[in-house]
């Protein structure tokens, strides 16, 4: 009589592992991550400048958003009111390619006009936003 033999009806032990339960499990954990994820994110998405990099030349179709200390809003050099903004920014990118846009904007305005003028920005449809910064001074 041989032990473990299966072909005359005896059973041994059975070594291998069901990892049909762990495939579950790991697949109900992908979509709860994948559900969860975006929702984690927060704040409107800007391109931020990299420190330490050489200026950009000016081009001539470049459009500059920029807000003086007094709150004041400008496109380039126009000015423009704080209601008027996305609907003249949405005018000007209508048959444009690269919908970006710089902004500009004075170290005193308060944070809350900052974000303010950058959502009606994104509003507009702008698809990059460029924050313009001063290099700091080398000593």
């Amino acid at each position: 009589m041989e032990f473990g033999n299966r072909e005359n009806g005896d059973r041994g032990t059975m070594s291998q592992i069901n990892v049909t339960p762990l495939v579950d499990v790991m697949l109900v954990l992908l979509i709860i991550f994948m559900v969860t994820a975006p929702m984690m994110q927060q704040g409107v998405q800007v391109n931020l400048p990299k420190a330490e990099t050489k200026s950009l030349a000016p081009k001539e179709d470049t459009l500059v958003v920029s807000v003086e200390q007094s709150g004041k809003t400008f496109i380039n050099s126009t000015e423009v009111s704080g209601d008027q903004l996305k609907d003249k920014l949405t005018t000007m990118l209508a048959g444009r390619e690269k919908r970006e846009v710089f902004l500009k904007a004075d170290q005193a305005v308060p944070y809350g006009d900052v974000v303010r003028v950058m959502a009606q920005i994104k509003g507009a449809g702008v698809e990059r936003l460029g924050m313009v910064t001063e290099s700091p001074q080398r000593r």
